[in-house]
């Protein structure tokens, strides 16, 4: 499931939490490491973003649309997050909308311009599922499908939610790449790499000796956070 990639000693990662439907945050974001590398400038620099583009903020869509262009001023990388998942899943099976509609769904298709009233009743997944595979334009859908599961990046190893525990790092499954919680958040083992993910929100970026939590609960705190990694150190971004 990994993909490795590489910097040289002087260049900069930069990890992006879940954005989930913040267009507006995204937006502001790509300004402030456009702004960062000019102050702090780096040999060579990846942008990484760690999955949920879409639901529960109003617009999923248009989060989609500004990444599949790379709209950075440095190479970029886009995982896949359970979010994205669970869209893939609503397309193939619309009774998944018993679970997504509550988690979000709904935002994602009236971003794509779906109807969604009698989803919120509980009725017609089925049309609503072909509208918006419909809806969904065909770059937007290749770029779902180009999501990577996870990245190594020199010592970081970069995934949506976590990893299993006593499970090596080439051999974690895709299901708790996306999905672990409680396991992988609570462990103190060394994973070998230090795993940077988003997936589960806290108040403030958290830092520890085994991973780092990217993820700030943009749609409710209306903050999304990115880490800066070079050979300084682990620093963070925040835009609201």
């Amino acid at each position: 499931m990994d993909s490795p990639a590489s910097l040289p000693e002087t260049g900069r990662l930069y990890v992006i939490g879940d954005i989930h439907g913040r267009a507006d945050l995204l937006d502001r974001m790509i300004g402030e490491i456009a702004n960062d590398l000019a102050a702090h400038p780096a040999t060579d620099s990846l942008v990484v973003t760690v999955g949920d583009y879409v639901d529960r903020g109003p617009d999923s869509r248009g989060v989609i649309e500004r990444l599949l262009g790379n709209p950075f001023p440095t190479r970029f990388i886009a995982l896949k997050g359970n979010h994205e998942a669970l869209l893939h899943e609503f397309l193939l099976n619309p009774q998944v909308a018993d679970h997504w509609r509550r988690l979000g769904g709904l935002e994602t298709m009236q971003s794509y311009g779906v109807a969604v009233g009698e989803v919120m009743r509980g009725r017609n997944y089925l049309d609503a599922a072909r509208a918006l595979a419909t809806a969904i334009p065909a770059a937007h859908f290749d770029f779902l499908a180009s999501l990577r599961t996870s990245l190594t990046v020199g010592k970081y190893f970069i995934c949506h939610a976590g990893v299993r525990p006593g499970v090596p790092l080439n051999r974690q499954s895709e299901e708790d790449l996306l999905w672990i919680r409680d396991e992988f958040l609570s462990s103190r083992a060394d994973f070998g790499r230090i795993v940077v993910h988003g997936h589960t929100p806290a108040e403030q970026p958290e830092v520890l000796p085994n991973r780092i939590n990217v993820d700030t609960g943009a749609f409710m705190t209306g903050r999304l956070t990115c880490a800066a990694i070079d050979p300084s150190g682990v620093r963070f971004i925040s835009v609201r």
